[in-house]
């Protein structure tokens, strides 16, 4: 443990003014509180669908192969969903 003299202007001048500290800690764990409260919700059926490996449908050519077919996938989803 460290001794430390010196007159009470200096020791804030020198560790600075706990006050601040004490409110900074008190904004942060109010800040956690707010984010660790955030509740998931229910994804919709498409949103479901897209995520499905089993559903992609991918271009097989040109520049933009390899990505997500989203207008064919669009289509396959409405037409499963009609009865």
């Amino acid at each position: 443990m460290v001794k430390i003299e010196g007159s009470l202007d200096e020791l804030r001048a020198l560790l600075g003014r706990a006050e601040r500290t004490v409110a900074t800690a008190t904004e942060t764990v109010k800040e956690t509180k707010k984010v660790a409260k955030k509740t998931k919700r229910k994804l919709s059926e498409w949103q479901r669908y897209v995520k499905n490996g089993a559903n992609h449908i991918k271009f097989k050519r040109g520049p933009k192969k390899g990505r997500l077919d989203l207008a064919a996938m669009s289509k396959a989803f409405k037409r499963g969903r009609k009865k």
